[in-house]
């Protein structure tokens, strides 16, 4: 496998650079030394981790929409990126439901948008497009999703990354052939927390709102339960997948589930309760009992082996692990306002490493 080394002084675009996995990824890119370009819509909430890391001083940072693809192409060519990371999406399910046609414009024609311009480029280029673990048919069956099961999904937002899946593979079978300039691969990952997120309707985020203030909490299905993984974890798994494509162009067009083990499966409740451990005064109200909003799934996991196998590739914390690098990340943002937030971010994307390499997993060494 290539060293991390291999980013250093490459061009690096990422859409979505203004969100949370996508700021993450993009302080982690400049870390190793990268030239980062980024291509967002907007900042999608106030208070933000891309602002208050000050990231648009240290990147080429671009407002473009992934839906007008004329702008979107004609930047990529310009910029003539050795990786591209593209995360710009509609990301939140109850959304969806507000705004289906964006959200199928912004995951499916948006991913479109990305392959058309990719088409056009000249140079090498390795891709790696990032979709959801929500992009399955979920029958809320106890086993892990794998990567040859069906795509679909109930609500908009699934069904636009399930529909973004087929477009992927559509363009990877016409337009990109295995021995060609460009490779492509596919990220699924999902219910990722970390410091950062503001998001809207996310748990994490509101709790830490709300507990920064002295307020309670509002939990609206506590016995949902899910994989919760750190957001550096599937980030890893997109940038070893951008390692080996590079080296290894048989890895082509395949789709790669990024996840903690089978086994950290957790209730909302249990995350809330953990996550008070690290603060002062918490306080939450159940109303689960009273939740008449749209449908989302009760259960839903990704089996990792083809990770595993192909990649050498696993999650490295455990729940314990990424609720305290969590709340610890949101403790310092509301408690310690003269820390550098571009520090302490890469402070955690340091530990993450040093515990990558001392466990011995390939792509840290």
């Amino acid at each position: 496998m290539s060293s991390l080394e291999l980013f250093k002084g490459a061009r690096v675009l990422i859409t979505g650079h203004t969100g949370f996995k996508g700021s993450w990824l993009s302080i982690w890119m400049k870390y190793l030394g990268a030239d980062v370009t980024g291509i967002s819509i907007d900042v999608p909430s106030e208070p933000s981790h891309f602002n208050a890391a000050n990231l648009q001083d240290t990147l080429n940072d671009y407002r473009i929409d992934v839906r007008d693809g004329d702008a979107l192409k004609s930047l990529i060519k310009e910029v003539k990126p050795d990786f591209v990371f593209h995360l710009a999406a509609q990301s939140l399910v109850r959304r969806s439901y507000i705004e289906p046609k964006v959200t199928w414009d912004t995951n499916t024609m948006g991913t479109i948008n990305v392959l058309e311009a990719l088409r056009e480029l000249d140079n090498e280029c390795v891709a790696i497009l990032i979709t959801s673990d929500k992009c399955y048919d979920n029958v809320e069956w106890v086993w892990g999703y794998r990567e040859t099961d069906a795509m679909g999904g109930a609500d908009p937002y699934s069904a636009s990354k399930g529909a973004a899946e087929l477009a992927i593979r559509s363009y990877i079978k016409s337009f990109f052939l295995q021995d060609g300039n460009i490779r492509i691969g596919v990220g699924r990952a999902g219910n990722v927390i970390g410091g950062g997120d503001w998001a809207e309707d996310r748990i994490v985020p509101d709790s830490m709102q709300a507990w920064a203030k002295n307020e309670s909490v509002i939990l609206r299905n506590t016995n949902a339960t899910r994989p919760w993984q750190h957001v550096l974890e599937p980030l890893s798994g997109y940038i070893t997948l951008a390692m080996e494509l590079k080296e290894d162009s048989n890895l082509h067009g395949e789709p790669f589930n990024f996840g903690p083990p089978a086994h950290q499966n957790h209730s909302v409740g249990k995350l809330v309760a953990e996550m008070g451990k690290y603060w002062d005064q918490v306080q939450w109200d159940d109303l689960s009992d009273q939740y008449e909003g749209p449908y989302e799934s009760g259960l839903l996991k990704l089996n990792c082996d083809k990770a595993l196998h192909n990649l050498k590739w696993q999650a490295l914390w455990g729940f314990e692990e990424t609720v305290r690098e969590t709340a610890l990340w949101y403790r310092t943002y509301y408690n310690n306002p003269t820390v550098s937030i571009e520090n302490f971010s890469i402070s955690q994307v340091k530990e993450y490493m040093k515990t990558a390499k001392e466990r011995g997993l390939t792509w840290a060494q």
